[in-house]
């Protein structure tokens, strides 16, 4: 029974949080004169004392004691005696763990955002050192129009940005000081909340003691947020996974990202970016799993509320370990800049610039678009590349072809896209440059 009800496995990992918490607490308790300032320092002291134990590996955590704000009560009575019993005065273990929980969040929301600016940078600098490189556009994973690698790559950092704005909203429903709601009803004492704020670093208090001590919305929110940047980061996985194929062959992985196979010496296996693309699943079913555990819960705690903290701290793990993996394998990977190239330069990539340009000619795009499309079948059947085609052949489709067909290229396409947004190379270097000066500010 002790074993299946015991968090103290797992909620260890709270005892910073835990402390800060107590020793913010017991100044309160002195301030207000529930406990004496002499009491509150030998409280305080003892916290102290015990945060290094546990630091240096020699606290010895219970089970049977069942968490870890027990734990540190019980330590915390053997070393000072009865005085550290005064420490739970006007409080419960209920708006203990939500504080305990929040402080967690806010710390992981910094951490979180420091690896996804690894990351953007990562993206940057390969953008900028292959800013020239043109490489085929897809949709439905078939060649549509010709891009620059760095446009492709600066869409990952728009990605990642809107990450980091989902993490720093989050910010704002964690940022609550909840300590004074007690068990569920508030506290009988006369305590200064506004000081437990401003001690702990809160921007603001918790206005219901019910809501206050069973809300983990802030828990969910975080694990959604880390939900989508996975999603984001097993996307460019996934890419990374086919450029690195010898059918595409866009890339290639440093080895510390790559491994062998265990019967095929000529193997290198994107394995780092293909547990990037599996642990993605791990982090959206600990999402289902807490929003399962909360969505038939009554006010206001209930112990299923322990369930929280498992799936939280395997989300995080696997969010930061996923960011810093990604971050080394994007910086290391080399570019195939001839591959890239030659792949723009196969197929009928250009086939849009050509309805483009009978639009131009006063052609209606949808009339251009069908003329284009037998175009390209024609080429196909006689095995030529638009530039192949003769101006007779040209215009058997259309009399509006000229001469100047032949002034289409890659370059020009990309040149034509000169638009906020998009893949124009003098759009793109806009784009790296306001992208490196939110890298500066922020």
């Amino acid at each position: 029974m002790a074993e299946y009800t015991a968090s103290i496995p797992f909620d260890w990992r709270l005892y910073r949080h835990d402390i800060a918490g107590s020793i913010a607490h017991a100044g309160m308790l002195a301030k207000q004169g529930i406990i004496s300032v002499e009491e509150a320092r030998v409280i305080t002291d003892g916290l102290s004392a015990i945060q290094e134990e546990i630091e240096q590996g020699r606290f010895e955590f219970n089970t049977e004691l069942e968490d870890i704000h027990m734990n540190i009560e019980a330590r915390l009575m053997e070393k000072v005696g009865t005085v550290g019993g005064k420490l739970h005065t006007a409080r419960s273990r209920n708006d203990q763990i939500s504080l305990d929980l929040r402080l967690f969040i806010r710390e992981a929301v910094n951490d979180t955002v420091v690896r996804i600016r690894e990351l953007q940078r990562a993206l940057v600098t390969l953008a900028e050192n292959n800013r020239t490189v043109v490489m085929p556009g897809y949709t439905h994973l078939q060649s549509a129009q010709p891009v620059l690698l760095a446009h492709h790559l600066l869409a990952y950092f728009e990605m990642l940005q809107r990450d980091i704005g989902r993490f720093t909203d989050c910010l704002k429903r964690a940022d609550v000081m909840t300590l004074g709601s007690g068990a569920l009803a508030g506290v009988a004492y006369k305590v200064d909340r506004e000081f437990l704020a401003q001690e702990l670093g809160f921007g603001q208090l918790s206005r219901n003691s019910l809501d206050a001590v069973s809300d983990r919305d802030f828990v969910l929110e975080y694990e959604a947020a880390a939900s989508m940047d996975m999603m984001h980061l097993s996307r460019l996985a996934e890419e990374i996974i086919l450029w690195s194929s010898a059918e595409f062959d866009f890339i290639e992985l440093d080895d510390a990202y790559a491994t062998g196979s265990s019967i095929m010496p000529q193997k290198k296996n994107p394995d780092v970016a293909e547990l990037v693309r599996g642990k993605t699943g791990r982090v959206y079913g600990n999402l289902i799993a807490l929003l399962t555990t909360m969505k038939a819960l009554p006010l206001a705690y209930n112990r299923d509320l322990q369930e929280d903290k498992e799936g939280l701290f395997a989300v995080v793990d696997t969010l930061l370990a996923t960011l810093e993996v990604m971050a080394g394998m994007v910086a290391t990977m080399r570019v195939k800049t001839e591959s890239l190239e030659s792949a723009v330069r196969r197929g009928y990539i250009l086939a849009t610039d050509l309805a483009d340009y009978l639009v131009g000619k006063g052609e209606a795009f949808r009339t251009a678009h069908e003329i284009v499309a037998r175009l390209v079948s024609y080429a196909e059947e006689n095995g030529k590349t638009f530039d192949q085609l003769s101006r007779t052949e040209y215009q058997k489709f259309s009399s509006l072809f000229g001469d100047d067909v032949y002034s289409i290229t890659v370059e020009s396409s990309l040149a034509a896209r000169d638009i906020p947004g998009g893949t124009a190379p003098a759009q793109v270097e806009q784009a790296l440059a306001a992208a490196k000066r939110l890298l500066e500010v922020q």
